[in-house]
């Protein structure tokens, strides 16, 4: 099984660009921090780089800037090429699945003080993001009522 699950800051705005096809790519870098400090007690971070598709380039482009706290799910993928010099280069990057809003509209404050890696978000990259009705009532009000069911009403 090759599947990753990523939560952390974008490092720059993510490049787009269009494959020979028209089809949209997104090209970022997320920085993930770890959960323990190093010898000089700050937290470091890995930055894995993502690539997202179609659909998912255009979402990551819309709505996310540097700074902008991500979830990416996705697949590990290595692949090589020959480069204009003639080295062969190898790439290994996340090829994006799905990706997440994580936190809430304001919250650039969530990541520790001492990760000097991204930027705060701008005012403007908040405003951008949508915001959400949740519905007053409770979700779970009937939750222990009886429910009938007949035949009909199953799919198999």
């Amino acid at each position: 099984m090759n599947k990753i699950l990523l939560v952390g800051r974008l490092t720059r705005d993510p490049e787009v660009r269009s494959t020979s096809t028209g089809a949209a790519t997104a090209n970022f870098t997320v920085a993930v921090s770890r959960n323990f400090k190093n010898k000089e007690g700050n937290y470091d971070a890995d930055f894995l780089p993502c690539v997202a598709f179609r659909a998912q380039a255009d979402f990551v482009s819309k709505y996310f800037k540097k700074g902008s706290l991500i979830g990416v799910e996705g697949r590990v993928q290595t692949r090589n090429y020959d480069a204009q010099d003639g080295t062969k280069r190898y790439v290994t990057e996340v090829v994006v699945e799905n990706i997440e809003f994580v936190g809430g509209k304001n919250d650039s404050s969530s990541q520790p003080s001492d990760n000097s890696y991204v930027d705060a978000p701008s005012e403007e990259t908040v405003d951008a993001l949508p915001e959400y009705d949740i519905p007053a009532s409770d979700p779970y009000e009937n939750y222990d009522k009886e429910v009938s069911l007949s035949d009909n009403d199953l799919p198999f």
